[in-house]
């Protein structure tokens, strides 16, 4: 059910929305690098790392965690109705993230509640990044606070 505006008594639990992919770059791990101020050389050293673990740099587990949330956002279902992200809960890191890697995000509704002033409620979400090949490479959950129509 795609609609203009979303609410929190648009959501049930079992729904399941998936985005559209996005594509990795050199870059993306070269300006992650740069504004985090994370310049391990597993992300930025590719002639120490092609023998390394990996066989290649690999991207920052936090890029992938924010590329998850920015392709989220692109759903159109959370970005009119979010108040405030709760929480990141058990996030896994389960296989890495390579330039030219093509990533998308599943996110599941696991509950919806409404909070006691009837004004609001939480959203319990499962975000499940994957990779062209269908693997999951990060999972976890995702608390949201949404606003309610009524």
């Amino acid at each position: 059910m795609m609609q203009s505006s979303w609410a929190f008594e648009d959501f049930a639990a079992g729904q399941v929305f998936e985005s559209q992919g996005r594509t990795i770059t050199e870059t993306d791990l070269v300006l992650f690098a740069g504004w985090s101020w994370d310049a391990n050389p597993v992300h930025t050293d590719a002639v120490a790392q092609s023998d390394g673990r990996f066989g290649g740099r690999i991207a920052h587990g936090l890029l992938g965690m924010s590329v998850a949330m920015g392709l989220a956002s692109r759903l159109g279902v959370f970005e009119g109705c979010s108040v405030a992200l709760l929480g990141v809960d058990e996030w896994r890191f389960h296989a890495p993230i390579r330039p030219g890697d093509t990533v998308r995000v599943r996110v599941e509704i696991l509950e919806a509640r409404r909070t006691s002033s009837g004004a609001t409620g939480v959203l319990d979400r499962r975000f499940t990044l994957l990779d062209q090949d269908d693997r999951v490479v990060q999972e976890g959950r995702i608390g949201l606070l949404v606003s309610a129509r009524s």
